[in-house]
């Protein structure tokens, strides 16, 4: 059995705002972060 699934994620929701600027005139950390995940589970025998 399994599954498989993600959700996006703003940072700042949980407090979490370090963030540095790049020479370019971007950010480096996107205040938006999605989270991936694959989940299966095997019957012990």
């Amino acid at each position: 059995m399994g599954f498989e699934g993600s959700v996006v994620i703003n940072r700042k929701d949980y407090g979490i705002t370090w963030n540095a600027a790049l020479e370019t005139g971007g950010v480096l950390v996107s205040e938006k972060i999605t989270l991936e995940f694959e989940i299966s589970a095997i019957k012990a025998a």
